[in-house]
């Protein structure tokens, strides 16, 4: 059978309506036959155990079977035959003798003829017998039984009809009230039917069946092209759906279908089934790795069903928060450059206008002298591109802010840390110079210094950043690298150490703080020389095996 293509087209509400009544319109037909089927048997052995009863009746009356020794039989039986009959609701009883001749029948020529149907299992078997046969009176339901004397000897036959059209007529009324039974269940099934397709339009929240599936590939989609990992839970703690980055990212702690077994993220989703209220910026470790991790209850009629959580690996926060100090470098260093040279350009302006060109050629050589004397140094005395453009930045940045920032003359750097280890170590000084200029010029802005020194002598890189400012207490020293914590005023500080304290995780260094000469606070990095380390020790003959901590370099 073909289903109508419209059916598809309808909405969901009648084809819900339509497709439940069909069911019940369909189980009530398969239903109302069976149940006529079986009234139809049940009905027929019913009356032919009745016929039977009304037989036996007819043949113990000893009215009968006194008249079987009458000269005329017949006066006798035909009025308590009929009596029986008229009393038990039979079509007929005839009463005959053993060569079947009748002695009573509803029709009175028919007594004294022959009787239409063979009585050989009366008489030869000596058995009652119930069967569905036709006569002269047409199809019924018959029961024959014998009729004995007082010697128990057989004399004759009761014959008791029940007529098959008034059987049926009886089945008719019977399958009448089944028929308006089946009406009735098929109108109040219509109505519930309709009430079911109104509660399921309800959870649907009034979605058809095709948008609730777009709805679904949609999402399905929007999560796995999320970057971050994303792991839905429900109430028993069980992940439900876990999209591709959280797959990559938390498959030996996490798996959908199973519970939650980190202790830690189950207190979580129970704090958050309880208050209602998500989570934001909480550190977990997770699969080897720190992550930073949001919730959200999943809330239906304002009751909580489940929670979304949504990790991010700190490292990715932090290599963001490095790019951005690069482009805030970068930015601070074009500002303080374009300020500066506004500045001198205004004076060299007036100096010309004023006609004193001596004066103007000399603060230009001296200008030129100064930046060339920094930039020979520098090219000098650093062999890393990205350090020397860094401390260059910041001697542009120190002059915008007017605080003196110093070089030891003796400072050098010929050593080439691996690409990783370069960018890592810059993240580390950008950070700690720009804490101690803002540190010098928070205690005295007029007379703010800053004085750097550097070497590679040795198996390590060593940078001695110091200040004039306030210092760092001993108490100050457990908690400064901490996010959040700072001693600035306003809004977005706190970072900057923190930051500092991961870069220098990531390369196995080294942070010393002390009191500096200036006064102020002074910095001590100590980085190891990771390839050089690992060249002695090849040149030792020991590349494994021994005690100690061997430092891996990104160019093996």
């Amino acid at each position: 059978m073909r289903i109508p293509v419209k059916l598809f087209k309808m909405r969901l509400l009648p084809q819900l309506v339509i497709l439940i009544s069909v069911v019940v319109v369909i189980g009530m037909v398969l239903a109302g036959t069976l149940f006529s089927a079986m009234l139809d048997d049940i009905l027929k052995q019913y009356i032919g155990q009745q016929a039977m009863t009304a037989a036996k009746i007819a043949a113990m009356d000893k009215r009968i079977i006194h008249a079987f020794g009458l000269p005329d039989p017949s006066e006798e039986i035909q009025p308590i035959a009929e009596q029986i009959r008229i009393e038990t609701g039979a079509s007929y009883v005839v009463i005959g003798n053993k060569e079947n001749i009748r002695y009573s029948h509803y029709d009175p020529f028919q007594i004294g003829q022959v009787m239409g149907t063979t009585n050989e299992p009366v008489f030869l078997d000596e058995m009652s017998v119930i069967y569905e046969g036709s006569g002269i009176s047409g199809p019924a339901i018959k029961a024959k039984t014998p009729i004995r004397d007082q010697q128990g000897d057989i004399i004759g036959v009761s014959s008791v009809g029940f007529l098959l059209d008034e059987v049926e007529n009886k089945i008719a009324q019977y399958n009448k009230r089944i028929f308006m039974l089946t009406i009735s269940l098929f109108l109040l099934g219509f109505v519930l039917a309709y009430l079911i397709a109104l509660r399921v339009k309800s959870l649907t929240l009034g979605l058809e069946p095709g948008e609730i599936s777009f709805l679904y590939k949609e999402r399905e989609a929007t999560l796995e092209s999320m970057h971050d990992a994303i792991v839905t839970v429900d109430m028993e703690e069980q992940v439900v759906t876990m999209n591709r980055r959280a797959r990559e990212l938390l498959h030996r702690n996490l798996r959908v279908g199973r519970k939650m077994n980190h202790h830690k993220l189950r207190e979580v989703i129970r704090s958050v089934t309880s208050t209602g209220q998500g989570t934001s910026n909480q550190r977990i470790f997770l699969d080897a790795q720190v992550f930073v991790m949001h919730v959200e209850p999943i809330l239906l009629s304002n009751e909580v069903k489940g929670a979304v959580f949504t990790f991010r690996p700190e490292s990715e926060i932090e290599q963001l928060a490095e790019e951005f100090s690069k482009i805030k470098a970068f930015s601070d260093n074009m500002r303080s450059q374009n300020h500066e040279y506004l500045n001198k350009l205004n004076i060299i302006y007036g100096l010309l206008s004023l006609k004193h060109y001596d004066k103007a050629i000399e603060i230009i050589s001296d200008e030129v002298k100064e930046r060339q004397d920094i930039i020979g140094f520098l090219m000098t005395s650093v062999k890393v591109p990205l350090i020397a453009a860094c401390l260059l930045g910041k001697i542009n940045r120190s002059k915008e802010l007017k605080v003196s920032l110093e070089i030891d003359p003796e400072s050098h750097l010929t050593y080439s840390p691996s690409e990783r280890d370069t960018k890592a170590l810059v993240t580390v000084i950008a950070n700690i110079i720009d804490n101690g200029m803002e540190a010098a010029r928070g205690r005295d802005e007029s007379n703010a210094i800053v004085n750097i020194f550097f070497t590679d002598l040795g198996k390590e890189i060593v940078f001695d950043i110091e200040d004039n400012g306030p210092g760092v207490t001993k108490e100050q020293e457990k908690a400064i690298f901490a996010q959040g914590y700072t001693t600035k005023s306003g809004e977005n500080h706190g970072i900057g150490l923190t930051i500092v304290k991961h870069a220098l995780l990531e390369i196995d260094g080294q942070l010393f703080i002390d009191q500096s000469s200036l006064g102020g606070a002074r910095f001590t990095i100590v980085i190891p020389k990771r390839q050089l380390f690992i060249d002695e020790r090849i040149r030792e003959g020991d590349v494994s095996g021994s005690e100690g901590k061997m430092y891996p370099s990104d160019d093996c």
